[in-house]
């Protein structure tokens, strides 16, 4: 069997193992027919004035499941600051008010049914196809949390983090290599800060010298962007010339050295994930419809369903 076909069918073996508990495509069609439709017309608003809502959401999406579970913990506002989104690895979040904006609808046409962490999963889906990317099916029915803890997102997976480190973050969520290459290219579309990136372009795991790894020619082009001393708070394109459009250009951009952020230069660097990067550099199709799969998969973490949780009348609120 060819190397393509070999780590297609690993990737959707992946995916087919994991259990979905009591989440199901189609959960509100008919206690709240159309709820998918305005999440989709909030994002696709919310995408009319700001192109950066899209990668924000997506992102969101991530991070709300990497910590505790996909069932909204990440939204929450709280008095004491102590909250999830308040971790150093959340640094960056946005599109909470598209989230708010959804909700808000949903509470106004059927209170109290909609969960907060289904609109974050099918915001993340609305924002893939809005910038070109898979249309993939979504399972709905989580409830919401009932805690948000900043201790709880202390081990998040980080920019900085050496590839063998990822894998195995990764790995406590029941994710494997290929989903890790996978859902790091979410990166295809947003931006990032320059806060990421003086230790990589500039002091490389305290050697006083750049990322060997990043190609000469972008290294210049990196280090005129984000400067030694500049300013922190400027944002970049993680995919440079394709940061608004949902397409395999990350994949390339990291085969040729031209990654912008440490942890996608790193995939390179582990004979499990360096495959998996070049079949999806070579290979659009296959990307995405993997994409879709994995997103599937992590939205199944930690899920609350049934009688567990609740169903928040404000995102950001227990209520």
């Amino acid at each position: 069997m060819p190397q393509l076909a070999i780590l297609s069918a690993i990737a959707l073996l992946s995916f087919l193992c994991t259990c979905k508990g009591q989440l199901s495509v189609g959960f509100y069609k008919k206690n709240c027919p159309g709820a998918e439709d305005i999440v989709k017309s909030a994002v696709a608003k919310a995408f009319q004035s700001d192109a950066a809502v899209p990668g924000q959401l997506l992102r969101l999406h991530f991070h709300d499941c990497i910590v505790d579970g996909c069932e909204g913990s990440i939204l929450i506002k709280s008095s004491d600051g102590k909250q999830e989104n308040k971790a150093f690895g959340h640094q960056g979040l946005g599109g909470f008010d598209v989230i708010d904006n959804a909700k808000a609808q949903l509470e106004s046409k059927c209170p109290g049914v909609v969960s907060c962490a289904d609109i974050v999963a099918l915001a993340a889906r609305d924002s893939v196809v809005l910038t070109k990317g898979p249309f993939y099916e979504v399972e709905t029915g989580r409830r919401d949390g009932l805690s948000s803890s900043i201790d709880h997102a202390s081990n998040l997976p980080d920019v900085e983090d050496p590839i063998d480190v990822l894998l195995k973050k990764f790995s406590a969520q029941g994710l494997s290599s290929a989903d890790l290459v996978l859902l790091s290219a979410a990166h295809t579309i947003g931006t990032t800060a320059c806060f990421f990136m003086p230790n990589r372009l500039f002091n490389f795991h305290g050697t006083g010298r750049p990322d060997p790894s990043i190609a000469p020619g972008y290294l210049a082009k990196l280090q005129a962007k984000c400067p030694k001393g500049g300013n922190v708070n400027a944002r970049i394109a993680i995919d440079e010339g394709s940061e608004n459009v949902f397409d395999n250009q990350y994949f390339i951009n990291i085969r040729n050295g031209s990654a912008v952020l440490q942890s996608d230069g790193a995939l390179l660097s582990s004979n499990t994930t360096k495959p998996v990067v070049e079949l999806y550099a070579s290979s659009p199709d296959n990307f995405r419809r993997d994409f879709g799969l994995t997103m599937v998969k992590m939205g199944r973490l930690g899920v609350l369903t049934g009688s567990k949780g609740k169903i928040r009348k404000v995102c950001s609120s227990f209520n």
